[in-house]
């Protein structure tokens, strides 16, 4: 029976990472949330995460005194424009030239800003942004090329849970209607044209939540023999919810014509305290969480969609103290460090030597076989 074009997409883009699987890969940069505080102060702070080997940091309002600590830190910084900037941002270019002008221009390149977010899961918010969120971005991008600043970024912000219609299989997923029509599809063209990332919220706790179904140990990045789901239609084995959810994100974006663009990872984390009603915020399932994702993420394994994994990925969130609110995460504690900046983890972020690309050989030859079989699919449909 002739495949679906969503499926031979999907073939092909897995046959195609197998090309890739013999070749050598490095681990994905890992790097926090820091959401400031009054104690301990940002320079602290600048300070404190350069001694921990944390190489990139998620400013969710980037205070200008908050950008200025980490100038000359060699720590890279990804910006976020408030929700409630996106309307004047959007309709009036001269609010962008002042909101570059105040939390980029005088600090940049002293302090090494990426990428700008230009609103975060602004589809959960009470006011009805949508038709503002890409004339938003596209003005704060021609802005900072107005200014002579090209190695910038800019994107979008979306949760897991607000976009996308499923988790697994991966195969399924795609952008939930009407946004993937109406923002999305835009906004991976502009991504594209840009050369810059799709930025998500990606809670494996959260799909959990709402599927006890799934083995806890499954989301905690636990291998066991049989800790493992398949999608039936790409043959790709899964031990972990979190390249479930990562390959959920790239299948859709291949799907709407996009395979190649990178994915950070903008939020992401466990929490290790909350309500008294919630036994899966414990201590424990945090740190396996958190241990977990960082090996994973430092084996350079990638996923299977996806050989070179996500580009980034920031850990929700620095420190205990300002619980988030929302739906995606409540009032809990997600810190990685106490609110005096003592570990709560004994984990390691300096970068991982070990690189994926044993066995090459075999895998390549076994890929250019996959590839040539799903052509001749592809041809028959």
């Amino acid at each position: 029976m002739p495949l679906s074009f969503k499926n031979s997409v999907l073939l092909s883009l897995f046959f195609l990472s197998l090309l890739t699987a013999g070749n050598t890969s490095v681990a994905a940069s890992v790097g926090v949330t820091y959401n400031p505080t009054v104690h301990p102060s940002p320079d602290h702070v600048a300070t404190a995460l350069q001694s921990l080997k944390i190489t990139a940091v998620r400013l969710p309002e980037p205070d200008p005194a908050v950008v200025r600590a980490f100038s000359y830190s060699n720590i890279s910084l990804l910006l976020s424009v408030p929700n409630s900037a996106v309307s004047s941002i959007g309709t009036n270019r001269s609010a962008a030239e002042l909101w570059l002008y105040t939390h980029v221009v005088p600090f940049y390149p002293r302090a090494r800003i990426s990428a700008i977010s230009v609103g975060t899961d602004i589809l959960d918010t009470t006011s009805d942004l949508s038709d503002l969120l890409l004339p938003a971005i596209r003005n704060i991008h021609l802005c900072l090329h107005d200014l002579g600043i090209r190695k910038i970024a800019v994107s979008t912000t979306f949760s897991f849970v607000n976009v996308m219609t499923t988790a697994f299989p991966p195969s399924a997923a795609e952008f939930q209607e009407p946004i993937a029509e109406v923002i999305i599809k835009p906004l991976l063209q502009f991504l594209d044209e840009t050369n810059s990332s799709f930025l998500i919220n990606l809670y494996p706790y959260s799909v959990y939540k709402l599927n006890h179904e799934i083995p806890i140990g499954y989301a905690l990045f636990q291998e066991q023999p049989f800790n493992f789901r398949d999608d039936r239609t790409t043959g790709v084995r899964y031990r972990n919810l979190f390249d479930v959810m990562v390959d959920a994100v790239i299948s859709a974006m291949a799907v709407a014509g996009h395979e190649n663009i990178p994915v950070i990872v903008t939020e992401t984390g466990w929490p290790s305290s909350g309500d008294t009603n919630d036994p899966d915020a414990s201590h424990v399932y945090a740190d396996l969480y958190i241990k977990g994702l960082i090996g994973h993420l430092k084996s350079g394994l990638g996923t299977p969609l996806r050989k070179e994994g996500v580009a980034q990925t920031y850990i929700y969130e620095l420190l205990d103290g300002d619980e988030k609110q929302g739906n995606e995460t409540g009032q809990q504690h997600w810190g990685i460090l106490f609110p005096n900046m003592t570990k709560k983890y004994d984990i390691d972020f300096s970068a991982s030597d070990r690189i994926a690309g044993a066995g090459g050989g075999r895998v390549v030859e076994t890929a250019v076989l996959g590839l040539l079989l799903a052509v001749g699919v592809l041809l028959l449909h």
